[in-house]
């Protein structure tokens, strides 16, 4: 059973990186046949994806996924680096499963959208496939080196992409891009390396629930002579391990990462900051979002489309699969640090979204909002004492923050897409030159119009649900914030409905090369159709992506719940005590010496 699984996520991973080896041998003199190639790779592996998610009676024997199971699905852990404890591990559930779908669906549009590319297309879609292969592993891998390998093969595909076929300013904001993330890397890589050399199968087994052999063992699906190695307790040194799975059970039921290492705060804390401070960078947040606006702007619309609806998720599912069920420590201490930190980004993404001129530049600005509801939602950490541990209104919020990223890799592709279509035309994005393209593209305008209602949060459009989930939950943690995420609607409605307004709706157009402003052609409605109706599906049924995601989601939060009650607010009754028991003393003392 094992090695069917290890057939088939293999298969999806690395099926677009046999293709770009394939594309190597192909004569560069032949753009059509290199373009065709990597379009029917890229939806091979979204047929493969699409198959898994049709589930079935016999599902777990195929492989395919099982709605309504919370637990790791499909997963296999094969020896590769044994010197080091790394093995080649993957597996899938709702969190990861949902993300992989949109990844190969989106690969397939791009695919689609860089038919316009005609300089080295051969390179270009070699880039591109191995692009995406870095995007599946990121959201299959469980061993924290893989995650990391597949973390930093994904850095530089776009890296090229955006420096070679991207706008005037092209190397600018490939170096800052690849700078950012690079920065982020390292910060990551740091954490990884204090939980790995802090961590010890030997301590997890002696821990209740989780002895070899027992249910919660199983599900950390460790190869077969690591559990032989920890039975045997043959080892009188620490039994190292990178398994994501295994670390997060010892971040939640050992103290094996509780150890002060500075300013009076524990490794876990330490390393949660590290792994947030570079997970964020990829959503990315204010701060240190500067670099998004400058790769959005100057990439080719493909490479929008994946930027903006991939790889800014990979940011948002690390925190999410790895920052808080590794690290609860900290994420309780800073819950109101990272609300905050995504209330910020949605009002400074609006309103810099408002302020631009440049068509890509102010959609971009948008994710940046947008995303700032997937941090809000993610960090409404409301499962505490006074709320009687309930973990209802923080699963809404993270079950909010999960439709969120999908949504908005619907329709933040889309709007990039639309954006590419006037401009492959007109050669400028002034939003000031603008105007009149209803009339003479009314099939094209139509679809933008929808696209962006549905960024917009229009009821019965994708962007609606997750925004309304987000701002829900956040009402019994803030309401203050919940006040405050609830009117930036407003501000999105001003600068979406002003963009709508000045182009494609008031006086005739201005700027140059009105000549060649023609219908959307058959490939270009072929990407916006699909794009716009999932944004309808989602919109009225989200059922559709709830059922796969929201069980892993509800567990996760549960989990986290359960160790604020049994482990967290124990431990800041000790230290209250403690602290009053000092206060007592030093009281008594100076008693005393009156």
């Amino acid at each position: 059973m094992e090695s069917q699984y290890l057939t088939l996520l293999s298969l999806i991973v690395f099926l677009p990186a046999a293709g770009a080896l394939t594309l190597a041998f192909l004569p560069k003199n032949k753009p059509e046949l290199i373009k065709l190639v990597s379009l029917f790779i890229t939806i091979a592996v979204f047929l493969i994806t699409l198959w898994m998610a049709m589930g079935g009676q016999n599902a777990a024997e195929t492989g395919k996924f099982q709605k309504g199971l919370a637990e790791m699905q499909d997963a296999f852990s094969v020896s590769w680096i044994p010197s080091f404890n790394i093995y080649y591990m993957m597996g899938l559930d709702g969190i990861s499963f949902t993300l992989v779908l949109l990844t190969s669906f989106l690969s397939v549009l791009a695919m689609g959208a860089s038919w316009s590319i005609n300089k080295h297309v051969k390179a270009y879609c070699i880039l591109y496939l191995l692009l995406e292969t870095g995007m599946l592993g990121v959201f299959m891998a469980l061993d924290f080196f893989l995650f990391y390998v597949f973390w930093e093969v994904m850095l530089l595909p776009m890296y090229f992409l955006i420096g070679v076929w991207g706008g005037p300013r092209r190397e600018y904001a490939a170096i800052k891009f690849f700078l950012y993330t690079l920065l982020g890397s390292v910060l990551m890589l740091i954490a990884i390396l204090m939980l790995y050399f802090n961590s010890d199968l030997r301590v997890l087994a002696k821990t209740e629930g989780f002895a070899p052999g027992e249910a919660g063992w199983n599900e950390l699906h460790l190869e077969k002579s690591v559990t032989a190695k920890v039975q045997a307790e043959e080892s009188a040194q620490p039994i190292h391990t990178f398994n994501i799975l295994a670390l997060a059970k010892m971040g939640q039921h050992t103290s094996l990462f509780d150890s002060p290492i500075l300013l009076n705060k524990s490794l876990q804390w330490w390393a949660f900051v590290l792994l947030f401070i570079g997970f964020a960078i990829k959503v990315p947040i204010v701060p240190v979002h500067t670099w998004l606006p400058d790769a959005h702007v100057e990439a080719p619309t493909p490479i929008s489309m994946i930027l903006a609806g991939v790889l800014l998720k990979m940011g948002g599912y690390g925190i999410i699969r790895i920052c808080y069920p590794i690290c609860p420590d900290a994420g309780y201490d800073l819950a109101y640090v990272v609300t905050f930190i995504g209330v910020l980004s949605m009002l400074y993404g609006a309103f810099a979204a408002l302020a631009q001129n440049d068509f890509k530049r102010l959609v971009a600005y948008s994710s940046v909002s947008h995303m700032g509801y997937v941090m809000l939602g993610i960090g409404v950490w409301s499962a505490v004492a006074g709320t009687n541990y309930n973990p209802e209104y923080w699963q809404l919020g993270m079950n909010g923050a999960m439709f969120q990223m999908i949504a908005h890799g619907i329709s933040s592709a889309g709007m990039f897409f639309m954006v590419g279509v006037i401009y492959d035309r007109v050669h400028h994005r002034n939003l000031n030159e603008f105007g009149g393209l209803f009339a003479k593209s009314p099939v094209y305008s139509g679809l933008a119009f929808g696209i962006f209602f549905a960024g917009l949060g229009l009821p019965g459009l994708c962007g609606f649900i997750g925004e309304v989930f987000v701002t829900l939950s956040v009402w019994n943690y803030s309401h203050a914030l919940a006040v405050i995420s609830a009117a930036t609607v407003i501000l999105t409605a001003g600068y979406i409905l002003w963009t709508l307004q000045r182009v494609y709706l008031g006086p005739e157009y201005k700027g140059p090369h009105g000549d060649e402003i023609t219908p959307i052609n058959l490939r270009e409605l072929s990407i916006a159709a699909p794009l716009l109706g999932f944004a309808i599906l989602f919109g009225v049924y989200p059922r559709l992506v709830f059922d796969y995601m929201t069980p892993s989601v509800n567990r996760e939060v549960s989990e986290l719940a359960d160790w604020t009650r049994e482990v967290k607010e124990p431990r800041l009754m000790l230290q209250e005590e403690s602290l009053q028991a000092q206060n007592d003393a030093e009281e008594m003392t100076l008693g005393m010496v009156r």
